[in-house]
């Protein structure tokens, strides 16, 4: 074990650290993070229309296209909050205006999507709108695509100084217009020719490249079971793993909670949604308390261990645990290298996965549709993201029986570790003592 610890130190978290700390994945996560308020607020429409009772559904049916409007200027329209504090972000990162990369980026987003001439009625004719078709979840892949774009374009233009220069009694905003005018002219004129000229459409394309891998993860179990490998192998070294598999991965993972929610408000039977496996799978039925299901962990070192430390642990640790915070545990037991809690900690997730999978796969707890508040307890947090089923609670219980029985032996273990440390301490002190006496 201590071998296989040390090859996994020296050779594989190096690179996934530098990963870690790449400008356009972290512009990503910021973008997609800072978009999460408004979904929250969405979803709750979602949650609010669907709760579990008959005759609250059949007297909101008349109204629901109206209650499930906020979901759609939200979630319906992530990609556009996202792209603009990607581009933001990434603009920032490289010294750059912040204000004119997100600017840039989201003009090169809405001139990738097609506008549709809406002559109808005839007697209040529309014009051009834009169609929410990619402007959502399904977007985000396009609106990556933008933010690097615009702003390394952006950036070229100002490291080779091809920019148009104010004198200093300029307001710095009319100056930030003229400077951005040369890269910006640039940008929009070749989305232009690509999209509108050439007729080529980038959003179809790139959701075609990925749907293979949308699909492998969101409906398919080895898919659903990596992230959560590398997530947790990460956490084992310190590194945050969902930072960066979640940088990766979290478009697609949004992409298949829009499809759900979508199937949803359709009239798509709960336990039949399009995908099994977006986030909030993992969130509410496996990652319990945080990254490896570390509540049941803060449980135990309260309950069973004799150990000081541990039993220190376990009660700063609980109240944030309940609450999906284990920053105090991970850092605290710790978690991360350490050899008698490696096992379980990366065994564990993987379990609760498969276990969670097949229970929606199967149709035994309702699929996951909305993003509640991620603080929320699991059993709370699980029941509102599938639809209000209750059922989702029992399976939450279920899974946390089953993390207590895996880290069992391997706490106390760690336990009869840590006592015999703390008593060897104890009698160094005495030594001493009576020695100085």
């Amino acid at each position: 074990m201590d071998k296989v610890m040390k090859w996994v130190e020296d050779k594989v978290v190096p690179p996934m650290a530098k990963i870690g700390t790449q400008r356009h994945l972290l512009a990503i996560r910021n973008g997609v993070v800072s978009s999460l308020s408004l979904i929250l607020i969405g979803t709750f429409f979602m949650v609010f229309i669907n709760l579990p009772v008959d005759a609250w559904k059949n007297a909101l049916a008349p109204y629901s296209a109206t209650i499930v409007l906020p979901y759609r200027m939200t979630m319906g329209l992530m990609a556009i909050y996202a792209t603009f504090v990607m581009g933001s972000d990434l603009a920032k990162s490289y010294h750059l205006d912040s204000v004119t990369g997100g600017i840039l980026s989201l003009g090169t987003f809405f001139m990738f999507q097609m506008p549709v001439n809406v002559m109808t009625p005839k007697s209040a004719p529309l014009g051009f709108v834009l169609p929410m078709t990619y402007t959502g979840a399904s977007g985000m892949f396009t609106g990556i695509v933008s933010m690097i774009f615009a702003v390394e374009v952006y950036r070229f233009f100002k490291t080779h100084n091809v920019t148009i220069k104010m004198p200093e009694q300029v307001p710095p905003a009319v100056a930030r217009s003229f400077e951005a005018l040369i890269p910006g002219f640039l940008i929009i004129t070749t989305v232009w020719l690509i999209r509108d000229v050439a007729g080529f459409d980038l959003n179809a394309a790139l959701l075609m490249l990925f749907r293979p891998l949308t699909n492998i993860l969101g409906n398919n179990l080895f898919g659903a079971l990596l992230p959560m490998f590398l997530i947790h192998l990460l956490w084992s070294f310190g590194i945050h793993g969902m930072s960066i598999v979640g940088s990766l991965v979290r478009p697609m993972w949004l992409i298949m909670l829009d499809e759900n929610g979508k199937a949803l408000a359709a009239g798509t039977a709960a336990t039949k949604l399009p995908n099994i496996a977006p986030e909030q799978l993992f969130q509410w039925t496996v990652t319990i308390g945080g990254a490896g299901a570390t509540l049941v962990v803060a449980i135990l070192f309260l309950t069973i261990c004799k150990s000081k430390f541990l039993k220190e642990v376990g009660r700063f640790s609980i109240v944030p645990g309940i609450f999906n915070i284990n920053e105090p545990m991970i850092f605290g037991a710790p978690m991360m290298l350490n050899p008698y809690m490696f096992i379980p900690f990366n065994i564990v997730p993987l379990i609760l996965t498969t276990i969670s999978y097949f229970a929606v796969k199967l149709g035994l707890v309702n699929g996951f549709s909305s993003i509640p508040a991620w603080t929320l307890p699991a059993p709370i947090g699980g029941y509102l993201s599938a639809g209000n089923d209750w059922r989702v609670v029992v399976l939450i219980l279920i899974n946390m029986v089953i993390a207590t029985v895996i880290y069992y032996p391997f706490i106390k273990a760690y336990d009869k570790h840590m006592l015999a440390q703390e008593a060897g301490k104890a009698e160094d002190e005495t030594t001493t003592e009576t020695a100085n006496a």
